[in-house]
This record gives structure tokens, C-alpha cells and sequence, in this order.
């Protein structure tokens, strides 16, 4: 069974940093895609970075780009979420989940692709 567990989130000062961690368990193989979406108060839920392990392909949207660094360490099943110059804007409990980088010929976006862990609350403060 796929288990995918969070933390690292807190309080932190606006231009302050953040680092996520998803520990990840149970997949048969050894290359995942897994990344993070968030959710703020009353907003819907939104893919923040998603990163292929086999590859190293990475998907940002376009709000964190510049500012957040998603990375893969497979030796630990863990992918990371280096989170830099945060606005009270990024408030939102994040989820680590497995996910898909989708490509048309005009976009690129992410979306869930079944697994999710439990999420763990980013606040910043202004």
C-alpha cells in the first residue's frame, strides 16, 4: 500500500523559508511521481510542484516559480519542497500526493494521480 507521509510545515515571517518533506512506501517500483498541491482557506484545491524520480522532470506553477524548489532523494523515497521568499499569499495546509505532468501542445499542468498523504499547515505571517 502506498503511504505518503508530510511534514515541515509552521509559522514563518513573510520572505521567510520553508522546507516540505513527503516520505514515501509501498511502491512496487522504483520510479515515482509525486508532488505537492495546497489548499488555502476557502480556495480550491491547487498542484503547487510535482517531480518524476526516474527523470528529474519538475512541474511549478506559475505563482512559486523562482521561489520554490521541488527535489528527489530516491536513496530515502523522500521528495522535498524547498520553499524561499514566502508570502502571506502561500498560507495553505500542503499535501504531498502522487501526480502526473501533463503536456499539450499549448500547457503543461500537473494533476493528482491517487495517493495522498495527510497535509501539513504552511502559515505566513506579514
Amino acid at each position: 500500500e502506498v503511504q505518503l507521509q508530510a511534514s515541515g510545515g509552521g509559522l514563518v515571517q513573510a520572505g521567510g523559508s520553508l522546507r516540505l518533506s513527503c516520505a514515501a512506501s509501498g511502491f512496487t517500483r522504483d520510479d515515482y511521481v509525486i508532488g505537492w498541491f495546497r489548499q488555502a482557506p476557502g480556495k480550491e484545491r491547487e498542484g503547487v510542484s510535482c517531480i518524476s524520480s526516474s527523470d528529474g522532470s519538475t512541474y511549478y506553477t506559475d505563482s512559486v516559480k523562482g521561489r520554490f524548489t521541488v527535489s528527489s532523494d530516491n536513496a530515502k523515497n523522500t521528495v522535498y519542497l524547498r520553499m524561499n521568499s514566502l508570502k502571506p499569499e502561500d498560507t495553505a495546509v500542503y499535501y504531498c500526493a502522487t501526480c502526473q505532468i501533463i503536456q499539450t501542445s499549448d500547457s503543461e499542468f500537473m494533476r493528482a494521480a491517487g495517493y495522498w498523504g495527510k497535509g501539513t499547515l504552511v502559515t505566513v505571517s506579514s
